[in-house]
């Protein structure tokens, strides 16, 4: 007898499952994932070899989350760890969701927000991107209806670069429904050199509703060990937590987590080392033509449109693996000092 298909939700079979960029070429570089191009410090890989791989971690991390309530001057209870922001966001969204809710979210952005608003049940309402590629958060604020159960805005956006804007933020906040969950996703926050951008931890406790996202991935250096964390209101993060799958941030990542902020004057050294990368490499792409927005994360957006498929095949050529978006643009991650010759050398051969 043949064997019947299994029931599945029909969103679900018709989501595409996530697939990373394409991944390093020899002799070139990967710039397709905004990873930080410098390796863990010494301190870090013997923090991460003293964890009883046989042991179960401590389900909370509480070490870590009280150190990070220190730094942000929040209590324990405050803060909540995942397995980096995605985790987070996916989390939350379960949380606050249901068959007939919506989610705001301006577009492009976090290729990921569609597919974890369309696990949790859920409706996304896509606000496009205003001229700049910049969150349109008037627009966003009209989008809210009774239906909402959540607005995310990215600062700065992924992939095209642009912050929010504090006194714009504060304006958005103080017209959005005070029992809406409104997730402020800060993944590349410590790459931002533009005074006027908003910043979550100057804003905590300011709105009950309001939730920051942060990660150790990017500016931290700790992609590969998945550690993001949220800063919020109690009964929120407990809502989180109540779905999260249980011990998914391992002992590993905890201490490295530590470690790292105890050498946070080096590690934003070399974060101050890629925004000098990132300066040159916008400049340059400039020179060549491109329209390229502000760039304030560890990556740059080249708006192709319809290009953008012909111009992964001309980077890759070149030994360069960017990040394409068929259809809309190129993003390239901020990498080796080195590699800026030679993304400016394919940039300029299209």
């Amino acid at each position: 007898m043949a064997d019947s298909p299994v029931r599945m939700r029909a969103e679900i079979a018709a989501l595409p499952a996530y697939r990373q960029g394409r991944q390093a070429v020899a002799d070139g570089y990967k710039l397709s994932s905004n990873e930080n191009p410098f390796g863990p410090l010494a301190e870090i890989v013997e923090a991460m070899g003293r964890a009883e791989v046989n042991r179960y971690p401590d389900a909370t991390g509480p070490a870590l989350r009280e150190k990070l309530g220190r730094r942000f001057g929040v209590t324990g209870q405050q803060v909540h760890l995942a397995a980096g922001s995605v985790a987070l966001l996916s989390q939350f969204l379960l949380a606050v969701c249901e068959p007939g809710s919506e989610v705001v979210y301006a577009w492009r952005s976090f290729e990921a927000y569609p597919g974890l608003v369309t696990v949790a049940g859920a409706t996304s309402v896509q606000v496009p991107l205003a001229a700049g590629a910049v969150h349109d958060l008037d627009a966003m604020a009209a989008a809210i209806t009774d239906r909402t159960r959540a607005v995310i805005v990215c600062s700065p956006n992924n992939p095209t670069g642009p912050i929010v804007g504090a006194a714009a933020f504060a304006r958005f906040m103080d017209q959005v429904p005070a029992d809406l969950l409104v997730l402020l996703d800060e993944a590349y926050v410590e790459f931002v050199r533009d005074a006027g951008a908003v910043d979550g931890a100057a804003l905590i406790g300011r709105w009950p509703n309001l939730v920051i996202l942060r990660t150790f991935s990017k500016a931290w250096g700790l992609a590969g060990l998945r550690l993001g964390y949220a800063i919020g209101a109690e009964h929120l993060l407990d809502a989180a937590r109540a779905v999260a799958i249980p011990l998914s941030v391992t002992g590993q990542a905890q201490l490295a987590g530590a470690v790292a902020l105890d050498h946070e004057e080096l590690l934003l050294a070399r974060v101050a080392d890629i925004v000098e990368t990132r300066g040159r490499l916008v400049a340059g792409l400039r020179e060549l033509g491109f329209d390229v927005p502000e760039a304030q994360g560890n990556f740059v957006w080249l708006p192709l449109g319809d290009g953008a498929a012909a111009a992964d095949e001309v980077f890759h050529a070149h030994g360069v693996v960017v990040r394409a978006f068929p259809g809309e643009g190129v993003r390239i991650s901020i990498g080796e000092q080195e590699s800026v010759a030679r993304v400016l050398e394919a940039a300029a051969a299209l």
